[in-house]
């Protein structure tokens, strides 16, 4: 592999696992489909499970790397300026507002997915020390960061409109729906559409594309990979690697509408 002999793996016993991931992200750049990085990773595996089973070398690099997987769709991400119309369209006065303003928040200040979101419960975010424990696939937990604009809004909504939408009655669920059941994923889709409608976003809005604008912005504002790829709760780093598409989109942009000569 070109990646591994770039990075001083002279010999086949001195290929390891980061540098398949290397290799396949670099796939990920050229513009390679999932099925084909599908297929050079087959190959990949043929040759080191060979070499394993020769004797050759004491250990198969990639027999736990992860195929990349077929039909993963990425949905565009919101520009900065639209995040901040869409932040701004829950009406905060109101009690449903304002727990809308606060998911939204939620949502992009830590990148969740949307079950993730609704299924907080209010012990899950510390705003002390601004993090959020989040349970992923396969309940699979995870520490991520919250920003203190967020952490503002949550508490707010939590002393402000959370009492008056439980009326009473007691739930651990962190953001209530009207009867104080936990709200559905649907639900907050329904929400999350009507706001970027209120808002005047034209392009497609979801939570995902949120959660997606939270890693593009982060790779764009210079953060590490595996950092995005901890907090977006990947298993596999080849999953984060292909937001790097969307950031490459990014700063051409950036580059043509700011350099002298674009």
């Amino acid at each position: 592999m070109e990646t591994a002999r770039s990075r001083g793996a002279a010999e086949v016993g001195q290929v390891d696992q980061s540098l398949i991931l290397a290799h396949l992200g670099r796939l990920t750049r050229l513009g390679l489909s999932a099925r084909s990085r599908a297929r050079a990773l087959s190959a990949v595996r043929g040759l080191f499970g060979f070499l394993a089973a020769e004797g050759i070398i004491d250990q198969d690099p990639a027999g736990l790397v992860t195929a990349p997987r077929f039909g993963v769709e990425f949905s565009s991400a919101l520009e900065a300026e639209e995040v901040d119309r869409l932040l701004a369209a829950p009406d905060p006065s109101t009690p449903l507002g304002l727990r809308n303003k606060a998911m939204l928040e939620v949502l992009y200040g830590a990148g969740l997915r949307v079950s993730e979101l609704v299924g907080l419960s209010v012990g899950a975010v510390d705003l002390n020390t601004g993090l959020v424990r989040a349970f992923g696939k396969r309940g699979k937990e995870r520490l991520v960061p919250l920003g203190e604009v967020a952490r503002d809004w949550t508490g707010r909504y939590l002393t402000e409109a959370r009492p008056r939408l439980l009326k009473g009655r007691l739930s651990e669920v962190l953001f209530v729906a009207r009867a104080g059941r936990a709200m559905t994923r649907q639900g907050f889709w329904k929400i999350i559409k009507g706001l970027a409608r209120e808002a005047g976003i034209r392009s497609q809005v979801s939570p995902h594309v949120l959660r997606h604008s939270f890693a593009t912005h982060l790779l764009l504002g210079g953060a590490d990979l595996r950092s995005v790829q901890m907090m977006l709760g990947h298993a596999d780093i080849a999953t984060t690697q292909l937001y790097t598409h969307h950031t490459r989109a990014g700063l051409k942009k950036i580059h043509s509408r700011h350099h002298p000569r674009p």
